[in-house]
């Protein structure tokens, strides 16, 4: 399973960004490979609309699975994701990437 993060950085340290179609990084851990790794999301930043949509486009081209994040995505993105298979759950915002990897394996972040 591939499980999408939206970071403010690239490692299991790095803070959580309660944002989704603006985070600054989608930081991608592969259970399987046991492996992390990253893709620079900060050029949606400036995008006046379709942030989330297109976010949820790169993470299906990612291949991830799941999504943890803060806030969730909004309902255009949400619908993207669902249409692709990407499973979301919020409540992660104020986690690091490893608090909130441990929160999904306990079934403490809410389904989206």
């Amino acid at each position: 399973m591939r499980i999408a993060f939206t970071t403010k950085g690239t490692d299991w340290n790095s803070p959580m960004d309660p944002r989704f179609g603006r985070t600054a990084f989608f930081l991608i851990y592969d259970e399987e490979k046991d492996e992390l790794i990253h893709f620079d999301n900060s050029a949606t930043e400036g995008a006046a609309h379709g942030a989330g949509p297109k976010a949820a486009q790169k993470l299906f081209e990612l291949k991830a699975t799941v999504l943890i994040t803060g806030n969730g995505p909004g309902g255009n993105a949400g619908t993207v994701l669902e249409q692709v298979g990407v499973k979301s759950y919020v409540g992660a915002g104020e986690m690091n990437v490893q608090e909130a990897y441990k929160a999904y394996k306990n079934n403490e972040l809410k389904a989206f």
